[in-house]
């Protein structure tokens, strides 16, 4: 079983900056792609920013630009660098994996996602 665990939200106001991170623990032989979502109060969870195992990038039109997803495969770690935070980035952020959980897994393409709990982030004046 693996952990995601987030951190790094908080309170911030328009025009600040935060850098999320999120770390991968437990039963993980390889990752695949990492990505963040965010769910906004009354709103669908959305897709924010993706990044493969070789460090290709995606991001969604509304955070293009200010946002930058990177990770440390060494350390299973993913980060969220959020500029320029305007109030409609004000969501819960949550990370998702896409892993193997061991060599047999692996080598069948049997692949498993897992998520955080996610993180509160608030821009506000």
């Amino acid at each position: 079983q693996v952990q995601l665990v987030e951190s790094g939200g908080g309170l911030v106001q328009p025009g600040g900056s935060l850098r999320l991170s999120c770390v991968a623990s437990g039963s993980i032989f390889a990752i695949n792609a990492m990505d963040w979502y965010r769910q906004a109060p009354g709103k669908e969870r959305e897709l924010v920013a993706a990044i493969t195992s070789g460090g290709s990038t995606n991001y969604s039109d509304s955070v293009k630009g200010r946002f930058t997803i990177s990770r440390d495969n060494a350390k299973n770690t993913m980060y969220l660098r959020m500029n320029s935070l305007k109030p409609e980035d004000t969501a819960v952020y949550y990370c998702n994996s896409n892993y193997y959980s061991d060599f047999e897994s692996w080598r069948g393409h049997f692949a498993l996602d897992a998520w955080g709990q996610g993180t509160l982030v608030t821009v506000s004046s």
